[in-house]
């Protein structure tokens, strides 16, 4: 009886769990998909003007950490010049841009 409980239990916990773990699409759709695009390959008006890189490139994303999108969100993207190119994403938590990272890497073809 006392292992259907502890089943029961962890059952619960995992469930409350991934209800409140970040959702990657939701903050990419919120605020990475106006310049990268819904699908990452930054074929928006805003991405063209940046020239940005398609995401969803396999050898792109080979060339970057999962550290390094993570603090491209954080901090900021900035030419060799200091010229911003990415602002910062403030109002996300660090979970909220690990579970962006992950989602991320889900583009990849």
């Amino acid at each position: 009886m006392k292992s259907r409980t502890a089943i029961a239990l962890f059952a619960a916990l995992a469930f409350a769990a991934s209800s409140f773990a970040a959702d990657g699409t939701a903050v990419w759709n919120n605020h990475c998909s106006s310049c990268h695009g819904a699908d990452g390959k930054g074929d928006t008006k805003m991405g063209k003007k940046l020239k940005i890189k398609d995401l969803t490139d396999a050898a792109y994303q080979a060339s970057f950490t999962d550290e390094a999108a993570f603090n491209a969100v954080k901090i900021g993207v900035k030419t060799e010049a200091g010229k911003t190119v990415m602002k910062a994403i403030e109002e996300v938590t660090d979970e909220e841009i690990n579970a962006v990272v992950v989602y991320l890497r889900t583009l990849k073809k």
